[in-house]
């Protein structure tokens, strides 16, 4: 099955044809013509990912797909959620996302250690997060939506050299590596995405 995937990322382009297997042939954007930036406006993730799937469809009438993911850190509030991909501004700079995130952590956890001594009671701050995926299929004009949830911790510091994004620094429940060190089948077998991409794989291959 040809299916257009709303992504310019190599990495999630690979990881996606490698969690989807054999039987599906990803196209990208640009391949069917669209080389301009797809808007991303929403307020939440599927709220994005609908966004640039309708955009696709929109344009070229094809059966598409379009994911949208968020890291979620519990000392940040839920940030940067659906700011995951430009938490360090509009250049989406891997490294300097993932710095950005250490920096505004450590500062939350100073924070919450001085006002413990000073005698107010506040949780204590755990590096617990998580990784959502919100995805949106449309074949034949109909709406799909899939989610994916992969819980776990941020590390202290990056490790590791595989993946993208926050890979190096994001320690899945269970392990003690990072995405990045865990490798791509580790990490296609247990992430947000690959849950999410595996249950629209499994309902395209009931309807097809």
């Amino acid at each position: 099955m040809k299916i257009v995937f709303a992504t310019g990322n190599p990495g999630k382009l690979q990881e996606a044809a490698a969690i989807l297997g054999e039987g599906f042939e990803l196209v990208t954007p640009a391949e069917v013509g669209i080389t301009e930036e797809i808007p991303e406006t929403g307020t939440t993730l599927r709220a994005n990912s609908q966004q640039k799937a309708d955009y696709i469809y929109k344009k070229t009438g094809l059966d598409c797909f379009a994911d949208d993911s968020g890291l979620e850190v519990d000392i940040l509030g839920g940030a940067p959620g659906v700011e995951t991909a430009r938490y360090a501004g509009p250049e989406r700079d891997a490294n300097a996302n993932m710095d950005k995130l250490l920096s505004e952590m450590a500062r939350r956890e100073k924070e919450a250690a001085m006002a413990r001594t000073n005698g107010i009671s506040t949780a204590n701050a755990t590096r617990s997060a998580r990784f959502r995926t919100s995805v949106t299929l449309i074949v034949g004009g109909v709406h799909h939506f899939f989610d994916g949830v992969m819980e776990g911790h941020i590390a202290t510091e990056k490790h590791g050299k595989g993946g993208f994004g926050y890979d190096p620094i994001f320690v899945p429940e269970g392990y003690t590596q990072t995405n990045a060190e865990l490798g791509d089948k580790v990490k296609n077998a247990i992430s947000h995405r690959s849950k999410a991409l595996r249950a629209m794989a499994e309902y395209l291959r009931e309807q097809h």
